[in-house]
């Protein structure tokens, strides 16, 4: 009565991971794995800029072991809403009958198309801004008494932060104390906070956000 698996997915970068960029070594043996037991492959590529950002592949071969792929036109490239499909002509015939037949089909979509076209033209170099950004982030929140950061660990443009036991607000109320002052995260169930640099973030921004977060955790006295 267990479904018989028949697709392999992987995401890259890996949002868990903390925006981790996935080594080819580990995805070609992902691959053969997948061909050993006769699977088809999908990349979950929503963050793929990011990826190829980082890692300076070209991305018509850093994926092209994979049957099909998404890519994602509003994180990080800024496009108010959409995501592409990627795969054979094959693929992609039967994928829009199956969109269409699932009530997927939309109007006038070519306005928002424009939008994701404007992104991929303009927007594609901001990824190592945002990379560098992520980066200066994780170094400034490593240095505040109370939170655990791995600067290392930032490789693309997600920075996770832990927070000691012994900080009084824990990591709730240290977001939501944040989110008085305007800076937006992620609390995650595990206890880490999850912040993103994005098309929307720059230099002086991420500035502002350690000297709140450094005055915050002052004030409560960790």
């Amino acid at each position: 009565h267990f479904p018989v698996t028949t697709l392999l997915c992987l995401e890259d970068t890996h949002n868990m991971c903390g925006g981790r960029v996935l080594s080819k070594p580990y995805m070609s043996g992902v691959v053969a794995l997948a061909r050993e037991h006769g699977l088809k492959l999908h990349m979950d590529g929503a963050r793929g800029w990011n990826a190829i950002a980082a890692s300076g592949d070209d991305p018509r071969t850093r994926w092209q072991d994979f049957d099909s792929m998404s890519v994602c036109l509003s994180k990080g490239l800024g496009a108010p809403v959409g995501s592409v499909v990627l795969g054979s002509a094959e693929f992609m015939t039967r994928a829009r009958r199956l969109r269409k037949g699932l009530g997927g089909g939309m109007r006038q979509a070519g306005v928002l198309a424009a939008a994701g076209v404007y992104a991929l033209d303009n927007h594609l170099g901001q990824f190592t801004k945002d990379q560098v950004n992520a980066k200066r982030l994780a170094e400034g929140l490593a240095k505040v008494p109370g939170l655990k950061v791995d600067a290392n660990a930032v490789e693309t443009n997600i920075v996770m932060v832990g927070v000691d036991s012994s900080t009084p607000l824990g990591a709730a109320g240290i977001l939501k104390a944040l989110e008085a002052r305007g800076v937006r995260g992620v609390a995650l169930p595990d206890g880490r906070l999850r912040f993103v640099t994005h098309l929307g973030v720059d230099e002086a921004d991420i500035d502002l956000v350690l000297q709140i977060v450094g005055e915050l955790l002052a004030n409560v006295g960790t």
